[in-house]
């Protein structure tokens, strides 16, 4: 497999393959800090609805390094995403990303310091859902 960015895409993401339709990989960059792991997706993946709980700070930012991907806010319309774009969540949003049905996409997500912070895994975006995306 060819490298899409100058981030290495990593190992498969086991440990949170359960939260993911389709496969992912994940490098960490850095552990200390601030947290900020490198998010590969195959073409159709895409991870399940997730809130980013912190009483004060926290949530996540995305940096997209190559592909095309897409980014929905619960109630709002998908953002479509392409290297170079940024997006900060705040915490406490209920949200998901993934890649466009027909492109590889990665992004690195930077885990934004906080107080209690802590992650919900919610339901799967739904196939019918994800081939309506505009």
């Amino acid at each position: 497999m060819k490298e899409l960015s100058v981030f290495p895409i990593g190992s498969t993401n086991d440990a949170y393959s359960h939260f993911f339709i389709g496969q992912s990989y994940l490098n960490m960059i850095s552990t200390e800090q601030i947290s900020i792991g490198n998010v590969t997706f195959e073409p159709g993946c895409r991870n399940n609805w997730h809130i980013h709980y912190a009483d004060n700070g926290g949530g996540q930012i995305l940096l997209v390094t190559a592909g095309e991907g897409w980014y929905r806010e619960w109630g709002q319309p998908a953002r479509k995403l392409r290297a170079g774009d940024t997006v900060n969540i705040p915490a406490n949003v209920k949200h998901w990303h993934g890649v466009s049905a027909d492109s590889w996409f990665q992004h690195l997500t930077l885990e934004v310091p906080g107080e209690n912070c802590k992650t919900e895994w919610c339901e799967p975006v739904s196939d019918e859902e994800y081939r309506n995306l505009k």
